[in-house]
């Protein structure tokens, strides 16, 4: 286990040494990402995974910013949907990124919610323009704090442009 992150450290090390120029202002993104994947927590489920779509533009060096649609599935369910937008700052000496942000959640049971979104990522470049990002949400709900909360995992496959 210790080998294995070990070897993902270096890797990554070696991914950001390219990364650096795709954070110029005026770069496009998109991504495709798998939420969830049965880490996040909430009084609502006890599985939980979703499927979220993101486009960017970077409107300075190292600053982002994203709009996001998605779906989250759980029980066996697709049940809710939302919309939201964050602002990511990229840390170009390692590849990680710090998001914040807000979404609007509604739920199939008439349930709407508004949550914060704060983030921590990291962009493993493939090449040039391809990147698998990891990272750790936290989706604070303002509506029903102890209900919807939740902690999760994300993985996506992001393209910049």
């Amino acid at each position: 286990m210790i080998r294995k992150i070990f070897l993902a450290v270096i890797l990554a090390t070696i991914g950001t040494v390219a990364a650096n120029a795709q954070f110029e202002k005026g770069k496009w993104y998109v991504n495709g990402s798998l939420t969830g994947l049965d880490l996040s927590y909430s009084k609502r489920s006890d599985l939980s995974f979703g499927f979220e779509g993101t486009a960017g533009y970077m409107f300075a060096k190292d600053w982002m910013v994203t709009g996001s649609i998605g779906i989250d599935c759980s029980d066996s369910r697709c049940n809710s949907i939302y919309v939201g937008a964050k602002c990511r700052y990229y840390i170009e000496q390692n590849g990680l990124y710090l998001a914040f942000g807000a979404k609007m959640l509604h739920e199939y049971k008439s349930i709407n919610d508004f949550e914060l979104t704060p983030e921590v990522g990291y962009c493993f470049f493939l090449n040039k323009n391809v990147t698998i990002e990891p990272s750790v949400y936290y989706d604070m709900s303002l509506g029903h704090f102890a209900d919807y909360s939740k902690v999760g995992l994300k993985v996506g496959l992001g393209i910049f442009f």
